[in-house]
């Protein structure tokens, strides 16, 4: 257990909520998700003085989300104001000098976002780009003269669009071409982006800042070709733009492998910068220029199920790894439902001034935190530490001062100044501490528990606020997707408001789960679902042992990959009374043929099912869908490519009214995979209202007529 540590250290940093008398508060509803305001993107001026960021709310009008710039102070000397009205701006970048702030701007929802500039000294923001697909990921050169930014405008586009303009008329419109689709890959769609674009790969492309007094800059490509390119950053000197790239046109037969390329500022031929045998996250040279410190990781010579991430110096061609045999993962990775839902930061690789040490945030055993490096020792040195979600950061030139986007399993993330020399935290933004000074919120115990080969099991116990240990409770457990991620301590709004219905939540970290290290996350391999479900079945043994949950009221539920591990758990056993399969995996097989994504690599099984349909079968829940009992409610976007409704939800709700059991589906007319965490507002409400009124139904007895068949007269 770690909670004494976990509250004095929010004590410390001022996050505890006082003011209001515990009495006094009320529960939290599903409907406040409403009131939440989400802090994204955070990024600190190079003089350390102020912090741009992004603030999400919801639009209920329109039932959507509005983005806007807002700007702190990093010394509390005031409270954070409001840049921007919105509603659709994102992503500020800080000029060189500290003056100006680049961002994205879109007039519409739907419409493509382009460069806007903003002086700090005043004024309106001005357009950059005026491109027919939009711009994104804008990036200052070291002079501040140039904005390097990605887009997948063709140059015939912008030929187009430039002699419309010297004539003054609106550019002709092309000889429609046919809507029908001509597949040749067999990667073509995305969820939530649906069908891909191949005739337009984004490119890196320049503006100048200073533009035209009439409108926006004079936009260039640096590169061409058929290769999407992602992440442009600047060397040191100017001369050069570094970008990420898989330059493979079908990469889904081999291990996955991108490099970092540059390209001269001024244009001119492509050069391969960074070059290792696996994926690269993201590289960041060091302040001489000579190496970079790279996040990525090395294929193994054999196929696995999960690699875990490492940190790289890379010279000379060669790259040495700094933390080989660690457990912790690079960045956040615990998984929750309120991080930012348009976009949220991330957390990159900061050097140090000097070029000894990389500042770096590590997630292990389900929390995140900022850590020191020294390259040379490999000597790992904690900066924070704490029970707590360090999900997004950003850094001064030197790395002297950050900001860092922190929450917790009571709090959406707020904004920290971080001093390295002093260590100190100081909480600039407080967005919704208004709302939760009004709510009593469950604060979770952390359990470990042995398995049934005697695994150690982290897990985490949200009794109801209120809590009598003299009662018995129902049940909910709760299984994470991934299946490599994991969960930790961050908000998570659903486990809240299933605590505040009287629910006890438990939810843990089975084998497979991320941050806890390469093997226990690897083990499941061609054992998806199987023993991570004995995993689940021995924490709910544990929690039986404490008296208060009752054995005859136990409900389980999980989306994505714990949708997939619902599905088993159902037909594996009768112990739970209710259980809600969130966009889930029921046919392997189904699912092989048309998810987004391929599994044509031997990674979560060893053929293809046409190849081995018995291992598919085995692995598939509707397989046994005869031996289900329990109650299950099924809910699924409409949308969704990642596990789409046919081979998942609609699967298994067909075969249970086939054997006239007890069932229920729930379908969001256009929500994708990401329902949960950034569907729309309403629907995000709804989810939540069924899934726990289908517990309400089968665990506490209530009436719900609306998931019953109508009785005839």
């Amino acid at each position: 257990m770690r909670t004494a540590r976990f509250g004095l250290l929010f004590v410390a940093l001022g996050l505890s909520s006082a003011h209001v008398p515990a009495a006094e508060r009320r529960l939290v509803t599903e409907t406040d998700l409403y009131k939440f305001q989400w802090v994204a993107v955070p990024q600190i001026s190079p003089d350390g003085r102020q912090v741009a960021y992004v603030l999400v709310t919801v639009n209920e009008k329109r039932d959507g989300y509005d983005t806007s710039l807002w700007i702190v102070p990093t010394s509390e000397s005031a409270a954070p104001r409001r840049l921007t009205s919105g509603p659709h701006d994102s992503f500020p970048r800080w000029s060189p000098d500290s003056r100006t702030l680049a961002f994205l701007r879109a007039p519409g929802e739907k419409d493509k976002p382009q460069i806007f500039l903003l002086s700090l000294d005043g004024g309106e923001a001005r357009p950059l780009t005026d491109l027919p697909r939009g711009a994104s990921a804008p990036v200052w050169s070291p002079s501040g003269l140039t904005i390097a930014f990605t887009s997948g405008t063709t140059e015939d586009e912008l030929e187009v669009e430039r002699r419309a303009k010297e004539k003054g008329k609106a550019p002709e419109k092309k000889e429609e071409k046919s809507d029908v689709h001509v597949v040749t890959r067999a990667v073509f769609r995305e969820n939530g982006k649906g069908w891909l674009d191949f005739e337009h790969p984004e490119h890196i492309w320049t503006v100048p800042v200073s533009g035209n007094a009439d409108g926006p800059g004079q936009a260039r490509p640096m590169t061409t070709g058929v290769f999407d390119e992602k992440d442009p950053f600047w060397s040191a000197d100017g001369s050069k733009i570094y970008f990420n790239s898989d330059r493979v046109v079908e990469p889904y037969y081999d291990p996955p492998d991108s490099n970092i390329y540059a390209v001269p500022a001024a244009g001119g031929r492509i050069e391969t910068a960074v070059d290792i045998s696996g994926p690269i996250d993201q590289a960041v040279p060091s302040p001489d220029g000579k190496i970079f410190a790279l996040a990525g990781s090395l294929n193994p010579p054999q196929a696995q199920s999960y690699t875990r991430g490492d940190v790289f110096l890379y010279a000379g061609g060669k790259a040495t790894a700094l933390t080989p045999g660690e457990e912790f993962e690079i960045g956040s990775n615990v998984i929750g439902d309120q991080h930012p839902p348009r976009g949220g930061g991330r957390a990159p690789l900061v050097w140090t001034r000097d070029g000894r040490s990389l500042l770096l945030v590590t997630t292990r055993h389900g929390r995140s935190n900022l850590v020191r490096l020294d390259v040379a020792t490999r000597k790992m040195e904690p900066l924070t530490d704490g029970d707590h979600d360090v999900f997004s950061i950003s850094a001064t030139p030197g790395g002297s001062r950050l900001v860092l986007e922190i929450a917790d399993a009571t709090h959406i993330g707020d904004l920290y100044v971080f001093d390295v020399a002093t260590k100190r935290l100081t909480q600039v933004t407080r967005h919704n501490d208004a709302l939760f000074e009004e709510l009593s919120l469950a604060t979770p115990e952390e359990i470990s528990y042995a398995s049934f080969d005697g695994r150690k099991i982290n897990g985490w116990i949200l009794k109801p606020p209120g809590f009598d240990p003299s009662k018995k409770y129902p049940l909910i457990l709760e299984i994470h997707g991934g299946p490599h991620t994991a969960y930790g301590h961050t908000f998570v709004h659903e486990f809240q408001w299933m605590a505040a219905k009287g629910y006890v939540v438990f939810y843990t970290n089975p084998r497979g789960s991320t941050s806890y290290g390469e093997e226990f996350g690897n083990v499941i391999q061609y054992k998806y679902p199987g023993d991570d479900y004995r995993d689940l079945m021995a924490g709910v043994d544990e929690l039986l042992k404490l008296g208060y949950i009752d054995e005859k009221r136990l409900g389980v539920t999980g989306g994505s990959g714990g949708g997939l591990l619902t599905n088993w758990v159902v037909t594996q056993t009768t112990r739970f009374a209710a259980a809600v399969s969130q966009r889930s995996v029921a046919d392997w097989a189904s699912f092989w043929y048309t998810a987004d994504f391929t599994l044509f690599r031997p990674t979560w099984f060893r053929a293809y099912p046409f190849q081995d349909p018995q291992e598919f079968l085995a692995r598939s829940p509707v397989r046994f869908a005869e031996k289900i009992q329990t109650p299950l409610m099924l809910t699924v976007g409409e949308r969704d490519e990642r596990t789409p409704p046919g081979q998942g939800a609609e699967a298994m709700f067909r075969a249970l009214k086939a054997l006239k059991r007890p069932t229920a589906m729930i379908v969001f007319p256009g929500e994708t995979h990401e329902l949960s965490r950034s569907g729309q507002p309403r629907h995000r409400v709804e989810r939540l209202q069924h899934i726990v009124n289908w517990f309400e139904k089968y665990l506490k007895g209530e009436k719900i007529a609306a998931y019953d068949l109508p009785t005839s007269d």
